[in-house]
């Protein structure tokens, strides 16, 4: 861990953080839905670098054309990890909207909250990402519902694939596995009573970590449809638990 490591790059994330919010503010209810897109995704990529993390791609991500990218959740790297490949439009619990300067940004750029415990919350978010899908966007979701060490996944809820199905889009399953110094690892995994905080000063803190984003085979939105909710979430998550765990 270095003290004057963390300090520059969290002055300098702090500063970006802050840039993006007046982006978000001030240009976003003017821009064209392409370029709010090129910029989420130009941001995000300067943000890893910052960040100390570099994203290395395996497989062929689906880039043009509304899609389901579902995916382990390790932390909330992983967003901007996605975003870097292709600007994406997010699933996320509510409490993320809280969290200072980064839940700002993540729901000014387009990140679609779910509250847990409400009854229609499923029915809201579904609506919600059916119009992403019918403008050609990407979603990303995070099935667990919450982030793990990244050595395994946990089991999926299936329910948000419904939207996926109705629209009849393509399912992609997304891998990520993080590693630190050449080995996989959970040092900036943001799992049990960490807050934010202690997450940076672990990430900011270090060098060498990078985040291998799996890309697998995309499931047609024909074969999802006959293979239905159920069958689709589970196909997904042991395929994704097999890069996970095997690789």
């Amino acid at each position: 861990m270095s003290v004057l490591l963390f300090s520059l790059r969290a002055v300098c994330v702090f500063v970006w953080i802050i840039l993006g919010l007046v982006s978000v503010v001030c240009i976003f209810p003017i821009a064209s839905l392409s370029v709010r897109a090129a910029m989420n995704h130009r941001w995000s990529q300067a943000l890893m670098w910052l960040c100390g993390v570099r994203l290395r791609i395996v497989g062929e991500p689906v880039l043009a054309g509304a899609a389901l990218w579902v995916a382990n959740h390790v932390s909330w790297i992983d967003i901007f990890a996605l975003n870097s490949v292709r600007s994406t439009s997010f699933i996320a619990k509510s409490d993320i909207r809280r969290w200072p300067l980064i839940g700002w940004l993540v729901a000014g750029a387009g990140t679609v909250f779910i509250e847990r415990g409400q009854r229609q919350a499923v029915r809201l978010v579904g609506e919600q990402m059916k119009a992403r899908f019918e403008r050609g966007d990407v979603v990303g979701l995070f099935p667990e519902g919450t982030t793990s060490p990244g050595f395994d996944v946990m089991p999926f809820h299936s329910s948000l694939f419904d939207a996926a199905l109705r629209a009849h889009v393509d399912i992609q399953p997304v891998a990520l596995r993080f590693l630190h110094r050449g080995r996989r690892s959970d040092y900036v995994a943001f799992v049990g009573k960490q807050n934010l905080m202690q997450n940076l000063w672990c990430l900011l803190g270090t060098t060498q970590v990078v985040v291998e984003a799996e890309f697998l085979p995309a499931m047609p939105a024909g074969l999802c449809q006959q293979m239905g909710r159920s069958k689709v979430s589970s196909h997904a998550h042991h395929a994704i638990r097999d890069a996970v765990k095997f690789s």
